[in-house]
């Protein structure tokens, strides 16, 4: 998800929000994969069912699996919208002595 979020940031998530378009969202994918993706738009999947249409905010990053790959998540499978990224994790700094 960067440039939005980073490795090791911490989110605050609500489990009660409904996700809307626009939204970053913790969902489980079908393979039970855990992923933060952005919810784009709802989608009827091909059995009739409505679910959400996640991409990564960084599609050209290697690895990168979302809704382009795997199709619509069920509504069920998003399971909270974020809220806040509360912080990242520190940098370690090293000094260069010359």
């Amino acid at each position: 998800m960067e440039p939005t979020l980073r490795a090791g940031d911490r989110l605050w998530v609500s489990y009660r929000r409904t996700p809307e378009p626009g939204r970053i969202v913790v969902a489980r994918l079908a393979d039970g994969a855990v992923v933060v993706k952005r919810a784009v738009e709802r989608r009827t999947t091909v059995s009739g069912r409505s679910g959400w249409w996640l991409l990564s905010d960084n599609p050209g990053a290697p690895g990168v699996i979302d809704s382009r790959h795997r199709g619509p998540v069920a509504d069920e499978d998003v399971l909270a919208v974020v809220v806040a990224r509360v912080w990242s994790r520190p940098r370690i700094l090293r000094s260069v002595s010359g």
